[in-house]
């Protein structure tokens, strides 16, 4: 493959850093994506979109990354709306993205206690009347108090879930970042089902760990760039930092880490797009960033000094949300079992 941008992949990114560029606050920034029409390009011609794919929509989740938005881009395109375009029919699809012009938000269920991504869900839907009910309880669901609809993935395929509905409870639970995170439990909610049977699940999980590593492209990308400047214009003993022999040792690994990254994430997302098999790509990817990403940012602080624990310096932005993704993918054990098992299934 080619790992670089198409001018699709340029115009968005271009658009997407302009607005990142102005600093708003995150509901205000939301808006302006919305206005922009960055939130539509996944979604068919005849709702107003451009029809993209997961990659030309990565490039948008890498910028937000690049920058550690704390907007729900990823929750609503690489958890909502991509799954939503993949699996629903015309009318689910005319029904549940209508709104996204205006900013409407989705979310996905992708943990339960003590499984991220389970194969086989433990959450049960059963049919009840002209839809389902589910029963179960999810983890580490972002997002989920703005979600217009929560994509669960059951034993029964992938479920729409309204978080407003009866039988439907949000408990809020921490993050690194401070992002809104909720524990979700279904006590015979009601839903529909998007699309039925273990296919459907693992579309929906191919989709956003793709998304997931676009956003960790961006983040690790804009973290590093951001240590660099640093280094560049802090001094000490007279010189820039970045002029002693340890230091630039230390960046340069943080770089090519990034940068290993940036083609794991590419390579993953363009098998995704373009419906290949794309086990291995994700894999190893989601391994870099439950393993490497945190390390890396260890790095970046300790080349900030005291400066990089500051809450109100942008690394630790940074690395708050990078904690955040490598919690949401499973970490390093888990992500490491997963490769393991590949490499000896050879």
């Amino acid at each position: 493959m080619d790992f670089t941008r198409d001018e699709t992949q340029q115009a968005v990114a271009q658009v997407a850093s302009g607005l990142l560029a102005r600093d708003l606050e995150p509901d205000a920034l939301w808006a302006a994506f919305a206005d922009a029409d960055l939130l539509t390009l996944a979604l068919p011609e005849r709702l107003g979109g451009e029809g993209l794919s997961v990659t030309d929509v990565g490039a948008l989740l890498t910028e937000v990354g690049r920058k550690a938005a704390e907007v729900p881009a990823l929750a609503t395109l690489g958890f909502g709306v991509l799954p939503i375009v993949a699996l629903g029919d015309e009318r689910q699809q005319d029904a549940l993205l209508g709104g996204v012009a205006e900013g409407r938000t989705f979310t996905a269920a992708l943990a339960e206690p003590g499984a991220q991504f389970p194969e086989s869900p433990s959450t049960v839907a059963t049919q009840s009347g002209g839809g389902f009910a589910v029963t179960g309880r999810s983890v580490a669901v972002p997002f989920a108090d703005k979600a217009h609809r929560i994509l669960v993935p059951t034993d029964a395929g992938v479920v729409l879930a309204d978080p407003n509905a009866d039988g439907v409870t949000l408990t809020p639970t921490p993050s690194s970042s401070g992002a809104p995170e909720f524990s979700v439990t279904f006590a015979d909610a009601p839903g529909e089902l998007l699309a039925a049977g273990p296919d459907a699940v693992a579309t929906l999980y191919r989709i956003a760990l793709a998304s997931i590593g676009a956003v960790a492209d961006g983040l690790l990308s804009g973290a590093t760039a951001l240590a660099a400047e640093h280094l560049a214009t802090r001094h000490q003993f007279g010189k820039p930092l970045a002029s002693f022999q340890a230091v630039a040792q230390q960046i340069a690994d943080v770089y090519v880490t990034s940068r290993t990254l940036h083609v794991s994430a590419l390579a993953a997302s363009w098998r995704v797009s373009q419906g290949l098999d794309a086990g291995d790509d994700l894999d190893v990817m989601a391994y870099w960033i439950a393993t490497e990403i945190p390390a890396a940012m260890q790095v970046l602080h300790h080349l900030h000094g005291g400066l990089g624990v500051d809450v109100t310096y942008p690394l630790h932005r940074y690395y708050s949300t990078a904690k955040d993704l490598a919690r949401l993918v499973g970490g390093a054990a888990y992500r490491l079992d997963l490769v393991g098992a590949r490499c000896s299934s050879i």
